[in-house]
């Protein structure tokens, strides 16, 4: 299967483009793609895509512009993510979340969609994670929990119900707090 490549776009060799059954993938322009990676087909991605190595974006997915998707994460299918996001290395979105514009979340961050694994046959529904909201460092978002625009999930912290916006959520399970002022204002994403 071929994909649609938007100028000025590069993919390294030892990158999968199109697995799976359905439409070519769509990348926009100036694209870089790193070694390992694998977009699946029925995949659209805005200009200004950039991945490490070893990442792994599912059917079905949209991503906006100006998004970096670090190594070894994995954005599974049926997932929509907004523009100027930062998704730093080993952050695992599963299917049904919606990401907004202006969001980081960072490295080794887990968000979930499954509110009883392995024990019902719940639906899945993903989380999500509104405008410049902020997630920390291996910190672990629950299934169906809304992280509020310009909120920030501390490092470490499991987040089990909602952040409304500007809030800061810290520990386990995590408690909400008013968001110091040094956390106030847009993320400031390259």
């Amino acid at each position: 299967m071929t994909a649609e490549l938007g100028p000025g776009s590069t993919v390294d060799d030892d990158v999968r483009l199109g697995y799976g059954d359905g439409d070519p993938p769509v990348v926009g322009a100036d694209a870089r793609i790193r070694a390992g990676s694998t977009i699946y087909a029925d995949v659209v991605i805005g200009d200004g895509f950039t991945t490490g190595h070893d990442v792994l974006v599912r059917e079905r997915t949209t991503v906006g512009d100006d998004v970096l998707v670090g190594t070894g994460t994995v954005v599974d299918g049926r997932t929509d993510v907004g523009s100027s996001v930062s998704l730093q290395s080993r952050v695992y979105v599963p299917a049904e979340t919606t990401i907004g514009d202006g969001v980081f979340v960072g490295p080794g961050a887990v968000l979930t969609n499954d509110p009883y694994p392995v024990r019902t046959d719940a639906p899945l529904s993903g989380p999500t994670l509104r405008d410049g909201a902020s997630v920390g460092a291996n910190a672990t978002v629950l299934p169906d929990v809304t992280v509020g625009e310009g909120a920030f999930v501390a490092a470490g912290a499991v987040v089990t119900d909602d952040v409304p916006a500007e809030t800061l959520a810290v520990g386990v399970p995590a408690v909400r707090r008013e968001l110091p002022p040094s956390l106030r204002g847009d993320n400031d994403l390259p």
